[in-house]
């Protein structure tokens, strides 16, 4: 992809589009701020997002639209089964990644759940580069076992590796050889989420296929952040930089025996799917997606979602589409770099990612750095991001912390929602905390869920130390907000 450069030299990421609808934002004084993460119980889950100014939580389902997307909704087809809307994004998907089946879901997280009830039996291990958090809890609601098996390094926050996601591929193929335990399928993710959206390569993909092929076991993917592996693909392999999207896309399919993903990131829509070959499973899948979902042409999907999928997948086989994402993570990485404030390098997807951990080194994983560090960014901006450390794992089976061996908060970056100055002023604002990160201590539950307890547990500071901070932001900002 040509770059736009700047004759003042300037290296700053430039919007590729132009901003036609608006909705306009609020930012509460930070007496306010402290108030509604009290009452939000210090989780940013809970948080009503008319008091959020900036909306970094997530990418999944936030993604600003296209013109095109927005036309495309008015014609769908909104018809129970059979609806032409289904088949125009049916022939896309096919189109785009090569196989003979696609089954729509509401989410990923639907796709999830009926591979693993297909799939997935007590006692079962199942292999990935890294682990996301439903994933997780489904294989172990079903009686399975994680097994991450990360490339070295990739759990490494700051590194210039670029491709941090790859699978450790002779501990997959020492694995798959041993045969003391059923493996149903080895899972990739397509930007590894918990270690800081970082890629995997192509070649690194081929070389894990091979293994799983050689014996035949599935290779399923999780595609849901597959457009930032493609723009990390083409700009970072050496090997692929005259390969189109397209035809990256389609490697990556052909490396695989199923896919799946969220269209809530992948496609600028809401909505999920499964792509795979033909194969035994796909009647019993079919079942699955009918009685869970809806039926076999909306799979829980608003038809109109559908037609803006169609238009999305189309628009993410363009370069200067799914550039705009990394570059704006990227820049907002460099300036945090360049200020001393420690995030996840090399910049990876979805979002930049504070290090928590050494952030605030004081605060031990029990007491929750990262869901702290997040509490304390709201305070100071009305900034909402989210915790992805321990708060995020599962306890132990005899109720003792998992310590995540990473304690990031996520700013994520949704595409093509937020202006340049919006990112300077994050920016500024961890920079404030940064040189006031001695006031920050720890969170603990006051209502712990025992399954994914982040979206919805209650919490409390350990002390007064919001008090303090938000004195200190009024003390050093006046009567600005």
């Amino acid at each position: 992809m040509k770059a736009i450069r700047f004759f003042s030299g300037e290296d700053i990421p430039l919007e590729r589009h132009k901003v036609r609808i608006v909705q306009k934002l609020e930012l509460l004084p930070v007496e306010e701020r402290q108030q509604k993460i009290f009452e939000a119980k210090n989780n940013l889950y809970l948080l009503k997002n008319r008091d959020v100014f900036l909306d970094m939580l997530t990418d999944s389902g936030v993604n600003a639209m296209s013109d095109r997307q927005l036309s495309a909704m008015i014609d769908a087809d909104d018809a129970y089964a059979g609806s032409e809307t289904y088949v125009e994004l049916e022939a896309k998907v096919k189109e785009l990644f090569g196989m003979d089946h696609f089954l729509p879901a509401h989410q990923g997280r639907g796709c999830e759940k009926i591979l693993a009830d297909l799939l997935v039996r007590p006692g079962d291990l199942l292999p990935m580069n890294y682990h996301f958090t439903t994933t997780k809890a489904h294989i172990t609601r079903c009686g399975g076992e994680v097994l991450e098996l990360l490339a070295e390094g990739g759990e490494i926050c700051q590194s210039d590796d670029p491709f941090k996601g790859n699978m450790n591929v002779a501990a997959l193929r020492d694995l798959l050889a041993d045969k003391s335990r059923r493996i149903p399928f080895v899972r990739m993710e397509a930007g590894a989420n918990l270690i800081g959206g970082q890629p995997f390569s192509l070649a690194n993909l081929r070389e894990t296929a091979d293994v799983c092929r050689a014996h035949d076991v599935l290779l399923v993917l999780d595609a849901s952040l597959l457009q930032d592996n493609l723009y990390f693909i083409k700009v970072r392999e050496t090997s692929c930089r005259d390969t189109s999207i397209r035809e990256l896309t389609r490697a990556i399919a052909d490396c695989c025996d199923i896919i799946y993903m969220s269209f809530r990131k992948l496609g600028f829509a809401k909505g999920g799917g499964i792509v795979m070959r033909d194969n035994p499973l796909v009647g019993r899948l079919k079942e699955l997606v009918v009685l869970n979902e809806g039926f076999l042409t909306y799979g829980g999907m608003s038809v109109r979602e559908m037609a803006a999928v169609t238009v999305g997948l189309e628009e993410t086989m363009d370069e200067t589409v799914i550039a705009q994402g990394p570059e704006f993570i990227r820049y907002m990485t460099g300036e945090l770099v360049r200020r001393g404030i420690p995030v996840v390098t090399p910049a990876g997807g979805l979002g930049c990612h504070l290090n928590a951990g050494q952030f605030l080194p004081d605060i031990p994983g029990e007491a929750y750095p990262a869901g702290a560090l997040a509490a304390a960014l709201y305070i100071a901006g009305g900034i909402r991001g989210m915790e992805r450390g321990t708060m995020s794992e599962q306890r132990n089976t005899d109720g003792s912390e998992h310590i995540s061996p990473l304690e990031l908060l996520r700013l994520a970056v949704p595409r093509r929602v937020f202006t340049l100055s919006q990112i300077k002023y994050c920016i500024d604002r961890v920079h404030w905390l940064w040189e006031n990160r001695s006031l920050i201590e720890g969170l603990r539950f006051t209502r712990e869920p025992e399954i994914l307890r982040f979206f919805v547990g209650e919490l409390e500071p350990v002390s007064d130390w919001q008090d303090k901070l938000a004195a200190r932001f009024r003390a050093d900002f006046g009567d600005s907000l």
